[in-house]
């Protein structure tokens, strides 16, 4: 098979091709995209699922332990509950 040369490139003549394809035509003309309900549904699912695979393995020890704490009444105490608020307040940033 013999190929044929086409003929010389012209370079002068290539800018002027690129110059004219730069140019934006159609005026005010802006892109948008929109997304369904039904995709942002999906797309919360997802983020919920990978939160809980980032989240620590839950420790049934560390559990019961906790439970015990609770169901004493001398844990509320003044000491207890502003060390809670406190940490409450640092997880929102406040």
């Amino acid at each position: 098979m013999v190929v044929d040369r086409l003929g010389q490139l012209n370079p002068v003549q290539l800018e002027n091709r690129i110059g004219r394809n730069d140019q934006v035509r159609g005026g005010d003309r802006s892109d948008s995209i929109s997304l369904s309900a039904e995709a942002m549904a999906q797309a919360e699912a997802y983020q919920i699922a990978e939160l809980a695979k980032a989240a620590e393995v839950l420790d049934e020890a560390r559990i019961a332990e906790l439970r015990e704490r609770i169901n004493d009444p001398s844990y509320f105490n003044e000491r207890t509950i502003i060390a809670t608020a406190d940490r409450i307040m640092d997880a929102f940033g406040l």
